[in-house]
């Protein structure tokens, strides 16, 4: 594996006094460009050892899933939601489309312990759809794993198969590295993501957001694992298609229509994907054309068409030490070291 990129010797050093102080029981990182792997170190695990990717599923799962549907012209982004989920029919949401829980724009909640109430997919999907709303739709973006609960099943009917199946079509397009929904199969180095209380005990290799377990761990706002070459292979083929180039994911023009800031009030939102900010956890060596996206567990990729650059940072930080905002410091950090490192590099 080539190490030419700048700035991962010093990550790499950094990362691992995470580890070895106690916030990450384990990290691995992969920098690379459009055609190639530039990078990729590992701290007190394997290379290609398998992280529960928690909200990476939305952009690496659903999102891209919804693209390759419209690409394939069996989803319209304007179609209301009310017409792939019979749930979905309250009349406060009854206007709400496709493209805005993308957008993470429905007016509904950020979370709900659904959990504690409802077991099996279809009562999970049926409580997000007939969640309270906290705002009106499109009013502003409020970041919502129900949203997603609701788009995951959309997406089933749009397609006519459940999303884990889906995923098959995106590791034969672009990975066989590890990437997909639980088992993850065997001979795997599997991170644990520490203790469920409502579970009674540690998970490794089980889904870590409870919602997604008790839908049987496929859902669209969590419930994906992989590896960061997994990973990687796929933010390579989003980085090629925001560059103009048709890929076996998907072609350019659809890659790009999820790539683009709603224009929902105040948003930093595209579909699916997340964009830069200065306060975003790429840190500020990014242009203003990155996309990215986090992950409870402590995951994150960040791709950035301008200097044809991905980071794709996985850690287990729940088993470990590191709070939200330690993590936050942490994902800027190694992004900033990487940024700095840039020949020309600038910082926003």
């Amino acid at each position: 594996m080539p190490a030419a990129v700048r700035g991962l010797d010093e990550a790499a050093a950094y990362l691992t006094s995470c580890v070895t102080g106690g916030l990450l029981p384990s990290a691995v990182l992969e920098v690379g460009r459009a055609d190639q792997v530039l990078g990729r170190i590992a701290c007190a695990t394997r290379d290609d050892a398998v992280y529960d990717l928690a909200s990476l599923t939305k952009v690496l799962a659903t999102g891209l899933l919804a693209a390759r549907l419209l690409a394939q012209r069996r989803l319209d982004l304007d179609t209301p939601v009310a017409d792939l989920v019979p749930d979905w029919q309250r009349r406060d949401r009854i206007d709400v489309r496709i493209r805005d829980l993308l957008a993470h724009a429905s007016g509904l909640p950020p979370h709900l312990p659904l959990y504690e109430q409802h077991h099996g997919a279809d009562a999970v999907v049926a409580a997000s759809a007939n969640a309270d709303l906290v705002t009106d739709p499109r009013r502003t973006a409020i970041y919502s794993d129900l949203g997603f609960v609701v788009l995951g099943r959309a997406l089933e009917r749009a397609d006519g198969q459940p999303l884990d199946a889906q995923m098959g079509a995106v590791r034969r397009a672009c990975t066989q590295a590890p990437l997909g929904f639980a088992p993850v199969p065997a001979g795997h180095d599997v991170q644990p993501t520490g203790h469920s209380a409502w579970r009674g005990r540690d998970l490794v290799g089980e889904v870590h957001d409870d919602n997604a377990a008790a839908m049987g761990g496929v859902a669209g706002h969590a419930g994906l694992f992989g590896s960061a070459g997994g990973v990687g292979d796929v933010a390579r083929h989003v980085l090629q298609g925001l560059r103009g180039q048709d890929t076996a994911l998907a072609p350019a023009w659809a890659l790009r229509t999820f790539s683009r800031r709603s224009p929902v009030p105040g948003s930093s939102r595209a579909l699916a994907w997340d964009t830069s900010l200065p306060t975003s956890s790429c840190g500020g060596y990014v242009s203003d054309r990155a996309i990215g996206h986090t992950g409870h567990t402590g995951t994150s990729v960040w791709i950035d068409p301008a200097y044809d650059r991905y980071v794709v940072l996985l850690t287990n930080r729940v088993a470990g030490r590191a709070g939200a905002s330690d993590m936050l410091r942490i994902r800027r950090r190694v992004h900033e070291l990487i940024g700095a490192a840039r020949p020309g590099a600038w910082h926003a």
